[in-house]
Protein backbone atom coordinates (compact mmCIF):
# COMPACT_ATOMS: atom_id res chain seq x y z
CA UNK A 1 0.00 0.00 0.00
CA UNK A 2 1.30 3.39 -1.27
CA UNK A 3 0.39 6.16 1.16
CA UNK A 4 2.63 8.82 -0.73
CA UNK A 5 1.58 11.89 -2.10
CA UNK A 6 3.06 15.05 -3.90
CA UNK A 7 1.99 18.54 -2.33
CA UNK A 8 3.87 22.09 -3.52
CA UNK A 9 6.62 20.18 -5.50
CA UNK A 10 7.63 18.21 -1.98
CA UNK A 11 6.89 14.11 -2.25
CA UNK A 12 5.77 13.15 1.09
CA UNK A 13 5.57 9.76 2.82
CA UNK A 14 1.74 10.47 3.67
CA UNK A 15 -1.36 13.11 3.03
CA UNK A 16 -1.67 13.82 6.98
CA UNK A 17 -0.36 16.71 8.57
CA UNK A 18 -0.87 18.54 11.45
CA UNK A 19 -2.23 22.00 10.34
CA UNK A 20 -1.57 25.59 11.66
CA UNK A 21 -1.44 25.18 15.68
CA UNK A 22 -0.06 25.94 19.10
CA UNK A 23 1.67 22.55 18.72
CA UNK A 24 4.44 23.62 16.73
CA UNK A 25 5.61 25.84 19.66
CA UNK A 26 6.91 22.59 21.87
CA UNK A 27 9.55 20.10 20.00
CA UNK A 28 8.10 17.27 21.73
CA UNK A 29 4.97 17.61 20.31
CA UNK A 30 6.48 17.57 16.40
CA UNK A 31 8.49 14.31 17.63
CA UNK A 32 5.23 12.84 18.59
CA UNK A 33 3.53 13.98 15.21
CA UNK A 34 6.38 12.43 13.94
CA UNK A 35 5.77 9.36 15.37
CA UNK A 36 2.31 9.55 14.43
CA UNK A 37 3.10 9.27 11.00
CA UNK A 38 2.81 13.28 10.12
CA UNK A 39 4.65 13.72 6.50
CA UNK A 40 4.93 17.53 7.18
CA UNK A 41 4.88 20.50 9.91
CA UNK A 42 2.79 23.16 9.03
CA UNK A 43 3.61 26.06 11.32
CA UNK A 44 0.88 28.75 12.78
CA UNK A 45 1.42 32.44 11.35
CA UNK A 46 3.82 34.54 11.84
CA UNK A 47 2.14 38.01 11.50
CA UNK A 48 3.07 40.92 9.31
CA UNK A 49 2.18 42.97 12.93
CA UNK A 50 4.44 40.84 14.79
CA UNK A 51 6.95 42.08 11.73
CA UNK A 52 6.07 45.64 11.53
CA UNK A 53 5.64 46.36 15.51
CA UNK A 54 2.04 46.21 15.09
CA UNK A 55 1.64 50.11 14.29
CA UNK A 56 -0.21 49.12 10.96
CA UNK A 57 -2.67 47.23 13.12
CA UNK A 58 -3.09 49.65 15.70
CA UNK A 59 -3.33 52.70 13.14
CA UNK A 60 -6.20 50.91 11.69
CA UNK A 61 -8.17 49.70 14.34
CA UNK A 62 -7.61 53.47 16.05
CA UNK A 63 -8.95 55.17 13.27
CA UNK A 64 -11.57 53.21 13.05
CA UNK A 65 -12.97 53.79 16.55
CA UNK A 66 -11.27 56.81 17.04
CA UNK A 67 -14.95 58.50 17.28
CA UNK A 68 -16.75 55.84 18.83
CA UNK A 69 -16.88 54.93 22.67
CA UNK A 70 -14.16 54.10 25.44
CA UNK A 71 -15.13 50.44 25.18
CA UNK A 72 -14.07 50.51 21.69
CA UNK A 73 -10.35 50.44 23.19
CA UNK A 74 -11.09 46.59 23.75
CA UNK A 75 -11.08 45.85 20.05
CA UNK A 76 -7.71 46.84 19.97
CA UNK A 77 -5.22 44.35 18.56
CA UNK A 78 -2.57 42.82 21.54
CA UNK A 79 0.87 43.96 21.63
CA UNK A 80 2.25 41.09 23.44
CA UNK A 81 -0.29 37.89 22.60
CA UNK A 82 2.41 36.25 20.19
CA UNK A 83 3.83 32.98 21.30
CA UNK A 84 6.91 33.81 19.01
CA UNK A 85 8.18 36.93 17.65
CA UNK A 86 9.96 37.44 14.39
CA UNK A 87 13.04 36.17 16.09
CA UNK A 88 11.68 33.20 17.26
CA UNK A 89 9.79 32.14 14.58
CA UNK A 90 12.91 31.27 12.58
CA UNK A 91 14.70 29.97 15.38
CA UNK A 92 11.71 27.90 15.62
CA UNK A 93 12.27 26.56 11.92
CA UNK A 94 15.69 25.81 12.58
CA UNK A 95 14.91 23.89 15.73
CA UNK A 96 12.46 21.71 13.68
CA UNK A 97 15.21 20.95 10.69
CA UNK A 98 17.39 19.92 13.49
CA UNK A 99 14.96 17.53 15.60
CA UNK A 100 13.16 15.74 12.79
CA UNK A 101 13.40 14.88 9.26
CA UNK A 102 10.02 16.35 8.33
CA UNK A 103 9.21 19.79 5.91
CA UNK A 104 8.99 22.41 7.26
CA UNK A 105 6.16 24.67 6.03
CA UNK A 106 6.21 28.14 7.44
CA UNK A 107 3.23 30.78 7.18
CA UNK A 108 2.92 34.35 6.55
CA UNK A 109 -0.43 36.11 7.16
CA UNK A 110 -0.54 39.72 6.56
CA UNK A 111 -3.68 41.92 4.80
CA UNK A 112 -1.23 44.75 2.94
CA UNK A 113 1.52 45.17 1.14
CA UNK A 114 4.70 46.25 3.95
CA UNK A 115 8.06 45.41 5.02
CA UNK A 116 7.02 42.33 6.17
CA UNK A 117 7.22 40.74 2.87
CA UNK A 118 11.17 40.61 3.04
CA UNK A 119 10.76 38.69 5.88
CA UNK A 120 10.11 35.35 3.59
CA UNK A 121 13.22 35.81 2.35
CA UNK A 122 14.82 35.06 6.45
CA UNK A 123 12.51 32.30 6.43
CA UNK A 124 13.81 30.61 3.11
CA UNK A 125 16.94 31.24 5.01
CA UNK A 126 16.16 29.39 8.04
CA UNK A 127 15.74 26.22 6.27
CA UNK A 128 12.08 26.25 5.31
CA UNK A 129 10.75 23.90 2.86
CA UNK A 130 7.51 25.87 2.10
CA UNK A 131 5.88 28.69 3.22
CA UNK A 132 1.83 29.13 3.55
CA UNK A 133 0.67 32.73 2.90
CA UNK A 134 -2.42 32.89 4.90
CA UNK A 135 -4.71 35.86 3.69
CA UNK A 136 -7.39 36.58 6.37
CA UNK A 137 -9.59 39.72 6.04
CA UNK A 138 -12.73 41.16 5.33
CA UNK A 139 -13.96 43.59 3.24
CA UNK A 140 -15.96 45.60 5.72
CA UNK A 141 -16.31 49.01 4.56
CA UNK A 142 -18.99 49.22 1.63
CA UNK A 143 -16.22 50.73 -0.38
CA UNK A 144 -14.60 47.84 -0.79
CA UNK A 145 -15.64 45.98 -3.71
CA UNK A 146 -15.30 42.45 -4.70
CA UNK A 147 -12.34 42.78 -7.65
CA UNK A 148 -10.43 45.35 -5.01
CA UNK A 149 -10.27 42.33 -2.30
CA UNK A 150 -9.33 39.43 -5.40
CA UNK A 151 -6.28 42.17 -6.09
CA UNK A 152 -4.73 42.61 -2.99
CA UNK A 153 -4.69 38.69 -2.54
CA UNK A 154 -2.42 38.17 -5.75
CA UNK A 155 -0.21 42.18 -5.34
CA UNK A 156 0.74 40.10 -1.82
CA UNK A 157 1.18 37.04 -3.49
CA UNK A 158 2.73 38.01 -6.19
CA UNK A 159 5.43 40.20 -3.92
CA UNK A 160 5.69 37.03 -1.57
CA UNK A 161 6.50 34.83 -4.53
CA UNK A 162 9.02 37.52 -6.16
CA UNK A 163 10.86 37.68 -2.92
CA UNK A 164 11.43 33.60 -2.08
CA UNK A 165 12.17 30.38 -4.66
CA UNK A 166 10.73 27.72 -2.22
CA UNK A 167 6.99 26.18 -2.93
CA UNK A 168 4.14 29.08 -2.14
CA UNK A 169 0.90 27.89 -1.05
CA UNK A 170 -1.96 30.50 -0.39
CA UNK A 171 -4.66 30.21 2.44
CA UNK A 172 -8.10 31.26 1.12
CA UNK A 173 -11.36 31.92 2.63
CA UNK A 174 -14.43 30.61 1.18
CA UNK A 175 -15.95 34.31 0.93
CA UNK A 176 -14.86 35.16 -2.63
CA UNK A 177 -17.37 35.93 -5.10
CA UNK A 178 -15.41 32.96 -7.18
CA UNK A 179 -13.26 30.59 -5.56
CA UNK A 180 -12.30 29.15 -8.79
CA UNK A 181 -11.27 32.08 -10.78
CA UNK A 182 -9.22 33.32 -7.93
CA UNK A 183 -7.46 29.95 -7.66
CA UNK A 184 -6.58 29.99 -11.47
CA UNK A 185 -5.54 33.83 -11.15
CA UNK A 186 -3.07 32.24 -8.04
CA UNK A 187 -2.28 29.80 -10.44
CA UNK A 188 -1.21 32.47 -12.76
CA UNK A 189 1.03 34.03 -10.62
CA UNK A 190 2.72 30.19 -10.11
CA UNK A 191 1.55 29.55 -6.89
CA UNK A 192 2.57 26.03 -5.98
CA UNK A 193 -0.72 25.36 -3.87
CA UNK A 194 -4.21 26.77 -2.40
CA UNK A 195 -5.37 25.47 1.32
CA UNK A 196 -9.00 25.50 1.22
CA UNK A 197 -10.33 26.81 3.72
CA UNK A 198 -8.94 29.18 6.70
CA UNK A 199 -11.94 29.95 9.13
CA UNK A 200 -13.18 33.25 10.56
CA UNK A 201 -13.64 32.94 13.94
CA UNK A 202 -16.58 35.27 14.77
CA UNK A 203 -17.22 37.60 17.58
CA UNK A 204 -19.21 36.94 20.55
CA UNK A 205 -21.49 39.61 22.10
CA UNK A 206 -21.60 39.44 25.95
CA UNK A 207 -24.67 40.62 26.82
CA UNK A 208 -24.61 41.20 30.94
CA UNK A 209 -20.85 42.68 30.13
CA UNK A 210 -22.03 44.83 26.91
CA UNK A 211 -18.83 43.66 25.23
CA UNK A 212 -17.76 42.16 22.07
CA UNK A 213 -15.26 39.55 22.82
CA UNK A 214 -13.52 36.82 20.36
CA UNK A 215 -14.32 34.00 20.51
CA UNK A 216 -12.56 30.19 19.39
CA UNK A 217 -14.88 27.29 18.01
CA UNK A 218 -13.31 24.10 16.54
CA UNK A 219 -14.18 23.16 13.40
CA UNK A 220 -16.46 19.76 13.27
CA UNK A 221 -17.03 17.24 10.66
CA UNK A 222 -19.89 19.54 9.42
CA UNK A 223 -17.17 21.91 8.24
CA UNK A 224 -15.64 19.47 6.12
CA UNK A 225 -18.57 19.53 3.37
CA UNK A 226 -17.68 23.28 2.05
CA UNK A 227 -13.81 21.33 2.03
CA UNK A 228 -15.29 18.86 -0.37
CA UNK A 229 -17.46 21.37 -3.01
CA UNK A 230 -14.80 23.34 -3.60
CA UNK A 231 -11.96 20.64 -3.57
CA UNK A 232 -13.92 18.65 -6.31
CA UNK A 233 -14.93 21.71 -8.23
CA UNK A 234 -11.24 23.05 -8.67
CA UNK A 235 -9.33 19.78 -8.91
CA UNK A 236 -9.66 19.08 -12.75
CA UNK A 237 -9.73 23.23 -13.36
CA UNK A 238 -6.16 23.61 -11.83
CA UNK A 239 -2.53 21.57 -12.32
CA UNK A 240 -1.37 23.26 -8.64
CA UNK A 241 -1.68 21.34 -5.20
CA UNK A 242 -4.82 21.56 -3.21
CA UNK A 243 -4.97 20.59 0.97
CA UNK A 244 -8.10 20.33 2.88
CA UNK A 245 -7.96 22.01 6.11
CA UNK A 246 -10.63 22.40 8.62
CA UNK A 247 -13.65 20.16 9.21
CA UNK A 248 -11.24 16.80 9.47
CA UNK A 249 -12.14 14.80 12.25
CA UNK A 250 -12.53 11.05 11.42
CA UNK A 251 -10.41 8.59 8.89
CA UNK A 252 -13.55 9.01 6.66
CA UNK A 253 -13.18 12.25 6.57
CA UNK A 254 -9.48 12.28 5.20
CA UNK A 255 -10.90 9.89 2.75
CA UNK A 256 -13.43 12.06 1.23
CA UNK A 257 -11.48 14.68 1.26
CA UNK A 258 -8.84 12.53 -0.85
CA UNK A 259 -11.57 11.71 -2.65
CA UNK A 260 -12.53 14.80 -3.57
CA UNK A 261 -9.39 16.32 -4.64
CA UNK A 262 -6.67 16.85 -2.28
CA UNK A 263 -3.27 16.16 -2.28
CA UNK A 264 -2.76 16.72 1.21
CA UNK A 265 -4.71 16.79 4.42
CA UNK A 266 -4.37 19.22 7.63
CA UNK A 267 -5.26 18.33 10.70
CA UNK A 268 -6.18 20.49 13.83
CA UNK A 269 -8.45 20.21 15.68
CA UNK A 270 -8.40 16.60 16.80
CA UNK A 271 -4.68 16.75 17.12
CA UNK A 272 -5.72 19.81 19.77
CA UNK A 273 -8.04 17.71 21.69
CA UNK A 274 -6.98 14.41 21.59
CA UNK A 275 -3.34 15.00 21.27
CA UNK A 276 -0.62 13.93 18.68
CA UNK A 277 -1.47 10.27 18.35
CA UNK A 278 -5.19 11.02 16.98
CA UNK A 279 -3.04 11.59 13.98
CA UNK A 280 -1.33 8.05 13.74
CA UNK A 281 -5.52 7.03 14.24
CA UNK A 282 -6.60 8.72 11.40
CA UNK A 283 -3.71 7.34 9.43
CA UNK A 284 -4.20 3.81 10.59
CA UNK A 285 -8.56 4.36 9.75
CA UNK A 286 -7.17 5.48 6.33
CA UNK A 287 -5.43 2.19 5.48
CA UNK A 288 -7.94 0.27 6.48
CA UNK A 289 -10.55 1.79 4.48
CA UNK A 290 -8.42 1.62 1.19
CA UNK A 291 -7.31 -2.11 1.93
CA UNK A 292 -11.32 -3.28 2.24
CA UNK A 293 -12.08 -0.68 -1.10
CA UNK A 294 -8.83 -2.50 -2.99
CA UNK A 295 -6.69 1.01 -3.33
CA UNK A 296 -3.35 0.83 -3.65
CA UNK A 297 -2.17 3.69 -3.47
CA UNK A 298 -3.21 7.51 -2.31
CA UNK A 299 -3.17 8.97 -5.75
CA UNK A 300 -5.53 6.49 -7.16
CA UNK A 301 -7.55 7.76 -4.70
CA UNK A 302 -7.04 11.55 -4.95
CA UNK A 303 -9.90 13.31 -7.38
CA UNK A 304 -12.00 9.42 -7.91
CA UNK A 305 -14.78 11.46 -7.12
CA UNK A 306 -14.10 14.99 -8.28
CA UNK A 307 -16.52 16.72 -10.88
CA UNK A 308 -15.58 15.11 -13.78
CA UNK A 309 -15.13 11.71 -12.02
CA UNK A 310 -18.29 11.99 -10.10
CA UNK A 311 -20.78 9.60 -11.59
CA UNK A 312 -23.26 12.17 -10.82
CA UNK A 313 -21.96 15.79 -11.51
CA UNK A 314 -24.85 17.35 -10.22
CA UNK A 315 -24.13 16.54 -6.71
CA UNK A 316 -21.66 19.48 -6.79
CA UNK A 317 -23.33 22.00 -8.74
CA UNK A 318 -27.14 23.59 -8.38
CA UNK A 319 -29.22 20.47 -9.09
CA UNK A 320 -27.53 18.95 -5.86
CA UNK A 321 -29.30 22.49 -4.62
CA UNK A 322 -32.38 21.81 -6.04
CA UNK A 323 -32.74 17.71 -5.00
CA UNK A 324 -31.41 18.86 -1.48
CA UNK A 325 -34.60 20.64 -0.96
CA UNK A 326 -36.62 18.22 -1.57
CA UNK A 327 -34.80 16.09 0.89
CA UNK A 328 -36.88 17.45 4.54
CA UNK A 329 -40.37 15.89 4.61
CA UNK A 330 -42.46 18.17 6.90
Amino acid sequence: MNLTTKYLGLELKGPLMPGASPLIDNIDNIKRLEDAGASAIVMHSLFAEQIEGNQVAFNQHIERWQDNFAEATTFFPANDGFTFGPDEYLGQIAKIKVKTELPVIASLNGTNLGSWVEHAKLIEQAGASALELNTYFLGTSRRTDAPSLENRVLDITRAVRKAIRIPLAVKLSPFYTSVAHIVGRLEDEKVDGVVLFNRFFQPEINTEELDVTPKLDLSSSEDLRLRLRWLGLLRDQVSLSLACSGGVHTPLDVVKALLAGADSVQVVAEILTKGPARLGELLTGLKEWMKEHEYESVAQMIGALSLRSCPDAEAYERGNYLRTLQLWKV
